[in-house]
């Protein structure tokens, strides 16, 4: 590992592999090769990776619709994406970002498989939206080249990356991994391993606090959501937001919170788990505090 810790400079990145094929992970898979980075893209669910290639397509025709690319670089970016469901085939790739379900163990054993499959030089990075970067680099061999690197939906069109430095993450990783989100055109925030880092320690409590609203007859979804937008000037109501982001992924958060912090603030509204036993999770699901229909898998 002493050639990762002696870099003066930021390591460029050239060749990526995305771990997890899901909303989060393709978009991050389609941000890397729009920036002309070539981007493996594993999943061990074939029938994943072809409605991840689908939603990848579907979200360069908007941008090429409202013309923020051109129909040339939309098709440059979709040759770049490799779509495999073995992450031996990317072996050599100098990033690993790990963007699989919300769980220490399997995120670990991610990360340590690109530890074993990369070259000592490349730079492991999760995008968990709670889980300590610190726990997850403790089963990776060569924890100093671990960092959280968090990115938000969609990934497309939302500009700030959280990057997060674990209790072992060397300067080296956090000037790289800041240096590769300013390539995508992101805003790199460099925070310290907390329980939520900042944007969830922060958001999760208020889009918790709404669900209580409503659960009590405080107002409907409709009157909560409009008071945050037009007295706040938030761009979304904060039910609406928690259909966005998964009512699975809000509960998940508000957990890690709850146990992590161990304050009473973070305690999960009953609502927003009766309403994920139902298997009413938002937008991903066609309905949770609002309906939307069919399912919608954003892009």
């Amino acid at each position: 590992m002493a050639a990762f810790r002696e870099q003066a400079t930021p390591q460029v990145v050239q060749r990526a592999t995305v771990v997890g094929a899901g909303t989060m992970g393709s978009g991050i898979a389609q941000v890397l090769a729009t920036a002309g980075i070539d981007v493996t893209l594993v999943d061990t669910s074939p029938p994943q990776l072809g409605r991840a290639e689908e939603a990848i397509g579907r979200s360069l025709d908007r941008l090429v619709r409202r013309k923020t690319v051109s129909a040339a670089d939309a098709s440059g970016t979709l040759e770049r994406i490799r779509f495999t469901p073995v992450l031996d085939a990317s072996a050599g790739a100098d990033l690993l970002v790990e963007a699989v379900v919300e769980d220490l163990a399997t995120k670990q054993r991610v990360l340590a498989a690109g530890a074993g499959l990369f070259p000592d030089s490349a730079l492991l990075v999760s995008n968990t939206s709670s889980i300590s970067i610190t726990a997850l680099a403790g089963g990776v061999g060569g924890p100093e080249r671990v960092a959280g690197m968090h990115f938000f939906n969609p990934v497309a069109v939302m500009r700030l990356v959280e990057v997060v430095r674990g209790q072992r993450t060397s300067e080296a990783t956090v000037r790289s991994v800041a240096a590769l989100a300013e390539r995508l055109g992101k805003v790199p925030v460099v925070v310290n391993d907390f329980p939520g880092f900042v944007a969830n320690r922060i958001l999760l409590p208020m889009l918790n606090e709404a669900c209580f609203a409503l659960m009590e007859g405080v107002a409907s979804r409709e009157a909560i959501d409009q008071v945050m937008k037009l007295g706040m000037s938030h761009p979304m109501g904060p039910l609406e937001l928690a259909d966005l982001i998964g009512l699975d992924v809000c509960l998940h958060i508000l957990e890690v919170l709850h146990r992590d912090l161990g304050e009473d603030k973070y305690r999960p509204c009953p609502l927003l788990r009766r309403m994920v036993a139902a298997g009413l999770l938002g937008r991903k699901s066609g309905a949770g505090f609002y309906e939307y229909g069919e399912v919608d898998r954003p892009g």
